[in-house]
């Protein structure tokens, strides 16, 4: 009888533990996702105000270089304010400051996948899709190179019912879109 006993202590300690580990790592997880936004949001505000002063002072290239010099004077041993983190900053702010669809996947996924997506995908919908797809499963980085190398979504267009939360977005292309049509032929 104490064996049972001190075997349903023991059962309810580990249970105990287990449950207590979960909590850490769900609130770990939330922390996480928490400070990407908060990330992403000061690299847009800091892309929108790189392009206003550019915009409404004339202000060049140069700018971009000197506030890369003041901010990691300012805070030594800072990093994602080098010069070409910067220039993203701007692009990122540029790019989806005019795409609506895109504005709020980008706080889903971390800085370098959207810088990624930005640079190698031209297209709005190809964006849209390699971001959701991002979010949806979970992609590392070198997951989402290789998709977007390997050109994932003129291969998986024929077969959309793999992804029904996607299934419609990119049967809406116009006939007048820019984008070579043949990519998304089959759809």
């Amino acid at each position: 009888m104490a064996d049972t006993l001190s075997a349903n202590k023991d059962y309810d300690y580990i249970s105990f533990v287990s449950e207590v580990k979960e909590l850490i790592r769900r609130s770990q997880y939330q922390a996480l996702k928490a400070v990407n936004k908060e990330l992403i949001k000061l690299y847009w505000d800091i892309g929108r105000m790189i392009v206003e002063k550019q915009q409404t002072l004339g202000w060049g290239k140069s700018v971009v270089e000197q506030l890369s010099k003041d901010i990691q004077c300012e805070y030594p041993g800072i990093q994602g304010f080098s010069t070409s983190n910067l220039w993203n900053m701007k692009l990122f702010y540029s790019e989806i400051q005019q795409n609506e669809k895109l504005q709020p996947l980008v706080g889903e996924i971390s800085w370098t996948k959207n810088i990624l997506i930005l640079t190698k995908c031209k297209d709005p919908l190809e964006r849209e899709f390699y971001m959701l797809h991002v979010k949806k499963f979970g992609w590392t980085k070198d997951v989402l190179v290789h998709q977007i190398e390997n050109n994932l979504t003129a291969n998986w267009c024929g077969n959309l019912q793999h992804f029904p939360f996607f299934t419609g977005r990119i049967q809406k292309i116009s006939p007048n879109t820019r984008r070579d049509r043949s990519t998304f032929r089959d759809c």
